[in-house]
């Protein structure tokens, strides 16, 4: 067990000296931060899309690249550099730019591919650990992807050169993503699904009670009604009305502490226990900013108006936690 582990810290350590190989080029190779910068500005502004190629192992991170790119903001589409040659050519155009990754640089597939985007004279960059390839002679723009030694044993298998790919990928779309002023409102956007796209999208009229599941009660409503409201309901609370009007807000701790008082239940009504002025939102309003509302004030429920200030339902805190918020 002691030498399994010690094999796999040694991966570890090989590819962590791989990525401080690529960091060094940033810091002191002229040429290496030079082309990226290039690649960086080509995609920038390229007017079509990013085309991402690889075989192998490269393709797989050709892949991994395009998705982080398409989630960051930079249209992209992963295009097989085998398949390529049988029809899917159809997806590149003229305004797009081509990114080829080959960790030898002499992956017989993509040379392949080379006159047709010579042909449609759109700007290739090439991601490769072989800068003296053939390949890199005919590309625009070269990042050296080199690595001294893969974590492979045999030093055979991609290992630490495809981590090392996956990082410059990374750092190009990262790049990217700082340049065109991507912000989180824009990566919850194209992320609706995940928790941070709730966060940010998600409406308070999306999620709020509402209908004739809003609990409510008139000024002269009695004790027992407000209770049974209250608790058929299932919200802790029931807003109090005058016709369209809203008076204000019972909730269970209004009623816990009315019966610490003496009272004449049968004379008790709406109006002698509600609160007045309760906090209200409106139902356009993010639904993080309501749980903060609620955090802020130390309350479980908010009423929620329309867009005339009319009652349009009732939030619950329980609902935003539920929606992990």
């Amino acid at each position: 067990m002691e030498k399994d582990l010690k094999n796999a810290r040694t991966v570890v350590t090989k590819e962590k000296q791989a990525i401080s190989e690529l960091e060094s080029r940033f810091l002191k190779q002229w040429e290496f931060r030079n082309n990226f910068l290039k690649a960086v500005d080509l995609i920038f502004r390229c007017k079509g899309k990013a085309i991402i190629s690889g075989m192998g192992k490269s393709g797989i991170i050709a892949q991994k690249i395009v998705a982080t790119l398409n989630s960051t903001g930079t249209h992209s589409v992963f295009l097989h550099s085998a398949d390529s040659i049988h029809g899917d050519l159809g997806i590149v155009e003229e305004n797009d730019v081509i990114v080829l990754i080959s960790k030898s640089g002499g992956t017989n597939e993509i040379k392949t591919l080379i006159p047709f985007f010579k042909e449609l004279k759109t700007k290739i960059i090439f991601i490769t650990g072989n800068v003296n390839s053939d390949l890199a002679k005919v590309c625009d723009v070269v990042l050296d992807a080199s690595v001294s030694e893969e974590a492979c044993p045999h030093n055979l298998a991609p290992t630490s050169s495809s981590t090392v790919m996956l990082v410059l990928g990374d750092a190009l779309a990262v790049t990217l993503l700082q340049k065109r002023g991507f912000t989180r409102e824009d990566f919850a956007y194209l992320h609706p699904g995940g928790i941070l796209g709730r966060k940010l999208l998600l409406k308070v009229r999306d999620i709020m009670v509402k209908g004739k599941n809003v609990p409510a009660v008139s000024l002269k409503t009695k004790l027992k009604d407000v209770i049974y409201e209250i608790s058929s309901k299932r919200l802790g609370c029931a807003v109090v009305m005058n016709k369209s009007k809203i008076e204000g807000m019972i909730t269970d701790g209004d009623i816990r502490r009315l019966l610490g008082k003496d009272f004449d239940a049968n004379e008790i009504r709406a109006a002698d226990m509600m609160s007045r002025n309760p906090k209200t939102i409106s139902d356009n309003t993010a639904a993080k900013t309501a749980l903060e509302i609620m955090e802020k004030n130390k309350i479980t429920q908010l009423i929620i108006l329309d867009q005339k200030n009319k009652l349009a339902g009732v939030l619950h805190i329980h609902t935003l936690v539920e929606l992990g918020l």
